[in-house]
């Protein structure tokens, strides 16, 4: 979570350091020039890919599978849009990386590496609880409710 707030604080720093470098070389109107040109480029290919990414991912579930790869492309995607749509250099270059397949691919791999091992410490953790709760070798008793009843007989006319 640190790491989230940290680069929520370091990001804009470092695009303002950079939009003013790059605006100093060249100039304030190239510089916006150059931002709204990555934009508008960056979206036309994340156009391309995300209706790529969709196609695939409807030929999946027409075949009777899960897209689970398009749906993290997808993904990676969006931030990929939300990263070229923002001024800058640096989230432009970022976002241009996202749209890349092979980076993609790459990142992709990792995650679901780093998620399925953390699904295999939390399925350890939930089974030895589940073993120390409900143990086979100790007998359970059963369920009693306790209780009184009488029978009630209906008149038969």
């Amino acid at each position: 979570m640190r790491g989230v707030l940290l680069m929520f604080i370091l990001i804009p720093i470092i695009e303002m350091v950079v939009l003013i470098k790059v605006g100093g070389l060249i100039g304030v109107l190239p510089t916006i020039a150059l931002v709204l040109l990555t934009a508008i480029v960056g979206v036309s290919l994340l156009r391309q890919q995300g209706v790529r990414t969709l196609m695939s991912a409807n030929t999946r579930m027409r075949n009777g599978e899960m897209p689970v790869g398009e749906m993290g492309e997808g993904l990676m995607l969006a931030v990929a849009g939300a990263l070229l749509l923002t001024p800058g250099f640096v989230t432009d270059v970022i976002g241009f990386l996202l749209l890349t397949p092979g980076v993609r691919q790459h990142l992709l791999k990792g995650v679901s590496a780093a998620l399925m091992k953390g699904l295999q410490g939390n399925a350890q953790v939930y089974s030895y609880q589940y073993r120390e709760t409900y143990r086979a070798d100790v007998p359970q008793e059963p369920d009693v409710i306790e209780g009184e009843f009488r029978e009630v007989k209906k008149d038969q006319d």
